[in-house]
């Protein structure tokens, strides 16, 4: 039987999501906790991975096991047994070919700035206080996203990818008060492409660079005439999308 959960995590003390040797992971740990709770060696499949320092509002991941759950009684033993940064929102039973990562069919992130200084937000905003941006021309920019696909110039560049594709839906800059929120929809992501992307449009709201220049930088295909990439604590993985019958066990 496939399940998949759903949950969010505070990235601050972990280094991603993705398992990996000598440091600590979000999937690391989720894992031995199912393991534990389960009383079952269990291995779970994420949507997609998360870089050190980044935040989840909303990841989903696959795990199979052969025998049925009670998943509100499981949700609470897993919170119970988890660290307070990791929460379980729920675990549903799905069709058995239903996959986290390659079923979804879009992901939104959210990048978070601070225009001044708060203390209570240094964990979770990039703050700037002495620089004053042009959102205008930073959402002008913004738009240009949605006419091109691809991307390797806001990419990691040693990744091990088959293409720099990714069609971008939304791409817009909103203002609250003080907090600046950068919005970026896509059915898929390079490593560090919205950090990539959120340096390159800073600076153009710093005039350091214009639109022409960031068509320029797209057309290139080239990591080193981007923008720097801005550091993790702001970004949010807030949404990852699905077709109805993924969850809509037959």
């Amino acid at each position: 039987m496939r399940y998949f959960i759903e949950l969010s995590y505070n990235g601050k003390n972990y280094h991603g999501w993705q398992i990996q040797p000598n440091a600590v992971s979000v999937q690391e740990i989720v894992t031995k906790a199912l393991s534990t709770v389960l009383r079952v060696k269990v291995d779970i499949m994420g949507a997609g991975r998360t870089d050190a320092g980044v935040h989840a509002l909303q990841l989903f991941a696959h795990f199979d096991i052969d025998f049925k759950l009670d998943e509100e009684e499981s949700k609470h033993k897993l919170n119970a047994f988890l660290p307070d940064d990791i929460v379980i929102a729920a675990i549903s039973l799905v069709n058995d070919d239903a996959h986290a990562r390659f079923d979804a069919t879009s992901r939104s992130y959210e990048y978070r700035i601070w225009l001044g200084r708060n203390p209570f937000l240094l964990d979770t905003t990039l703050q700037l206080y002495q620089q004053k941006l042009d959102i205008k021309k930073m959402n002008e920019a913004a738009a240009i996203l949605l006419e091109y696909t691809n991307f390797k110039s806001f990419s990691k560049s040693k990744t091990d990818v088959k293409t720099y594709n990714c069609n971008i839906i939304e791409a817009k800059w909103v203002l609250d008060s003080k907090l600046l929120t950068f919005h970026i929809t896509a059915d898929r992501f390079l490593r560090n492409m919205v950090r990539a992307i959120v340096g390159t449009l800073i600076a153009v709201g710093l005039n350091k660079k214009t639109k022409e220049d960031l068509v320029a930088i797209i057309k290139s295909e080239d990591r080193s005439k981007a923008g720097v990439s801005v550091p993790p604590q702001g970004l949010f993985l807030t949404r990852v999308a699905y077709k109805n019958e993924v969850f809509n066990r037959a």
